[in-house]
């Protein structure tokens, strides 16, 4: 089937679906390097046109990536929800944008239809909307998820507390940590990206988390971002493993790139689950994404990164992860060249994580060779944060040392929830007033105050 529309005195002409897709994609690097990006604007224009008035329905009779050959596609299509689509299955790709920007859209309606959209129909609707339809839709829909606390409640943001030392220093990650809990940050997760991959030595930071956590009676979660199979390894060695983290993709092959399968991971969240560590939920998996994984591994199927990057989001649903992360910036300006792609590409990825059900959060972020700052990075945190984001990063000074990018830190999250009066997850929140960190009201207490217990909290 192709599609076409008139624009600019001319007939622009789109073969099939993912072209049309594809074409109607704002602006980004990474799809010029594929060769699938719009020649000009006004093709931009003619694409998008004739994708609001193509039926949702499209969607669920033509695979972009080929069922036969992608176990993603099979898991899409699959585990599509017709009920909860009927309320919708009549209206085009603009109808919906239309229906999720009305009243008649509110939060528990839009909890309702998420099982009943596939990624490609929430990635397709994505591109007729401007940045503030983005937020608008995003900051409707609410995603709770539990494990030691109780993440995505509405008025609520989360972060990670990111301790990375370019050794797996014992005593850099803790002092790390200290400095985060003193901000009151980590009510998301502690996690740690690993500067190798020796089971030893991730068990040794597992041990290191779980004793921070249960000597200070911390209402949070640990997690070492090591791949599924060494977490898996740990597991059946005992160590204190509260969250199983892997990065996914939109495509079999993607996956397999990371050494990864669907089945695979219903082991590894069934291993997890089966420890019992979460005091007030289950959700035991961790999963980050980002715009051109699939691209840079050669495994996008002529398909744009940003639907790949929603096709991901579709992996993670069916897990029922505790965090998704999409790491917007991280993978570089061949793929997102500047702020503005950055700021683009993460709108998205937050409108369309919500939209399928997901509790998404943001690594807003970007390498040293993009033409990206800080400035570009507080204008996506700010945006984010009024459109409901779960979770964001903390990282000690907002410069990752041993994965050498650009993140959030500490004092950004602590200015955010200020400017925006937003508080922690209930549980930590508490933790925080009980320690002196912060008072009842979830504010932060002087930093002479919160400075005199770092002796006890040290251990010292």
């Amino acid at each position: 089937m192709s599609w076409q529309h008139t624009a600019g005195g001319r007939v622009w002409r789109f073969d099939d679906l993912k072209t049309l897709l594809a074409r109607a994609t704002p602006r980004r690097s990474g799809d010029e390097l594929a060769g699938l990006a719009a020649g000009c604007e006004t093709e931009r224009v003619a694409a998008k046109a004739a994708l609001a008035d193509l039926p949702l329905a499209t969607f669920l009779n033509e695979a972009l990536v080929p069922y036969e050959h992608d176990e993603v596609t099979r898991l899409i299509l699959d585990g599509h929800d017709a009920a909860a689509f009927a309320p919708v299955a009549h209206l085009t790709v603009g109808g919906l944008r239309d229906w999720l920007l009305s009243d008649a859209a509110g939060p528990e309606v839009l909890a309702a239809l998420a099982p009943g959209l596939t990624p490609e129909m929430a990635a397709a609707v994505s591109k007729l909307m401007r940045h503030q339809d983005l937020l608008r839709v995003a900051q409707k829909c609410r995603v709770v998820t539990a494990f030691r606390n109780t993440l995505g409640l509405p008025g609520r943001l989360a972060v990670r507390l990111q301790p990375n030392h370019p050794t797996d220093d014992l005593h850099g990650i803790a002092a790390a940590v200290l400095d985060g809990l003193m901000y009151g940050c980590g009510d998301a997760v502690i996690g740690i990206n690993p500067a190798g991959d020796s089971p030893a030595v991730i068990g040794e930071l597992l041990r290191l988390l779980d004793g921070v956590i249960q000597r200070h009676a911390i209402p949070t979660q640990g997690c070492v971002l090591t791949h599924v199979t060494t977490t898996l390894r740990l597991i059946e060695q005992g160590a204190p493993v509260d969250l199983v983290f892997q990065s996914v993709a939109g495509s079999q092959q993607a996956n397999a790139g990371f050494g990864i399968d669907l089945a695979l991971l219903g082991q590894a969240q069934a291993a997890a689950q089966s420890l019992g560590r979460g005091t007030v939920g289950r959700n035991v998996m961790y999963f980050e994404t980002g715009q051109g994984s699939a691209l840079s591994a050669g495994a996008h199927h002529g398909v744009d990164q940003q639907t790949m990057e929603a096709r991901a989001y579709g992996v993670a649903r069916a897990f029922s992860p505790l965090l998704v992360n999409t790491v917007v910036g991280f993978i570089g300006p061949e793929y997102l060249a500047d702020g503005r792609q950055i700021i683009r590409a993460g709108l998205e990825d937050h409108f369309c994580g919500k939209l399928l059900g997901l509790p998404l959060g943001c690594d807003i972020c970007h390498t040293n060779h993009a033409d990206a700052d800080a400035d570009d990075m507080d204008t996506l945190m700010t945006l984010l944060g009024s459109a409901g984001v779960n979770f964001i990063m903390g990282v000690p000074g907002g410069d990752d040392i041993m994965l050498g990018y650009q993140s959030t830190s500490f004092h950004d999250a602590a200015v955010l929830r200020e400017l925006l009066g937003l508080r922690r997850a209930p549980e930590f929140e508490a933790w925080l007033a009980r320690s002196g960190i912060a008072g009842d009201d979830g504010r932060l207490l002087p930093a002479p105050q919160r400075h005199a217990l770092l002796a006890d909290l040290s251990g010292r």
